[in-house]
């Protein structure tokens, strides 16, 4: 609550100069308030009582209602004053995000984005294709009283190709266009990249993620300041840097010399695991792990996965 008089001012700014968009500004910050406060649901009933009970400002509802749900609130630029208000995000110099894809179950037929998903992780009791909204979110890591945690950032509705072509979506009057996962991160990422320009960013991912796919284009975006940190599918097969050959003809080659699967390699590198003390689930704890570099720092971080099975196998 102490970093709210700051934040209400450039709040404030953001809107327009003009007499209703002034309204709109006191409005936000009255809705910002009573949110905050530990005894109210964010329901726009609730809101709308608090705000007349506890700050004595009478809305009508109408008006109230309409305001909640407009689409020409600035968001953007929000978001934008509330990133740059963070305590001290770099860790060791580094912007380190989160990104995963999560399901929302829903129960009304008319909430926004929603679609039947395929819920992996779904229990014996529960539906495998629920009606659900698709969220992709990016997230700020940081280490909190000894354990990391993550403060959610950003977010977008995932809506499939499918979906989008059986039922017109529409946002203030313009129809949705199919993106990938992949192009809602590297948008979600790059956003935030411009709010921190000198940061490198190290995106924290699961092996869905973890490929190409996501890494092509968020190095076309940031540059080398992007890197990517992830673990890799089961069936991953490692391969060395290519080694260039001067004077032969044809494309060069995409992959060099085959390493194997991690699995293969963790059997194979067992002889030469090292001990290491790492902060795990918020206690110092000594992980084994061995790494093999041949000409691809890479193939370090892909081994230091594998350290985690050997740390629970008693090795």
């Amino acid at each position: 609550m102490l970093i709210l008089p700051a934040l209400a001012v450039q709040f404030q700014s953001l809107f327009p100069s003009s007499d209703h968009g002034q309204e709109r500004a006191r409005w936000f910050i009255l809705t910002l308030q009573a949110i905050l406060l530990p005894i109210t649901a964010s329901r726009t009933s609730n809101l709308l009582r608090t705000i007349a009970t506890l700050f004595g400002v009478v809305l009508g509802e109408a008006k109230y209602y309409t305001f909640m749900a407009s689409v020409k609130l600035p968001w953007a630029r929000v978001w934008a004053v509330l990133w740059r208000a963070i305590p001290d995000p770099l860790t060791d110099g580094r912007l380190v995000l989160v990104l995963d894809d999560s399901i929302n179950p829903k129960t009304g037929t008319k909430v926004f984005a929603c679609q039947r998903s395929f819920d992996h992780a779904a229990k014996t009791n529960q539906s495998r294709f629920p009606w659900a909204q698709t969220i992709v979110t990016v997230g700020l890591l940081k280490v909190i009283h000894g354990r990391w945690c993550c403060l959610p950032l950003a977010f977008a509705f995932y809506l499939r190709k499918a979906t989008l072509a059986l039922r017109s979506v529409r946002i203030r009057g313009r129809a949705l266009t199919f993106e990938s996962k992949f192009t809602q991160a590297v948008r979600l990422i790059r956003s935030l990249a411009g709010v921190f320009p000198r940061a490198p960013i190290l995106v924290v991912t699961d092996s869905w993620f973890g490929n190409n796919g996501l890494l092509k284009p968020l190095r076309r975006a940031l540059g080398s300041r992007a890197h990517l940190l992830s673990r890799l599918r089961v069936n991953a097969v490692l391969h060395d840097l290519p080694v260039a050959v001067p004077g032969r003809a044809g494309r060069p080659r995409k992959y060099g010399a085959r390493l194997g699967s991690v699995k293969a390699m963790q059997t194979a590198l067992r002889a030469t695991a090292r001990t290491y003390s790492l902060n795990l689930y918020g206690q110092v704890r000594e992980v084994v792990a061995a790494g093999k570099c041949q000409g691809s720092c890479r193939i370090n971080h892909v081994m230091f996965a594998s350290a985690f099975s050997w740390s629970r196998g008693g090795f």
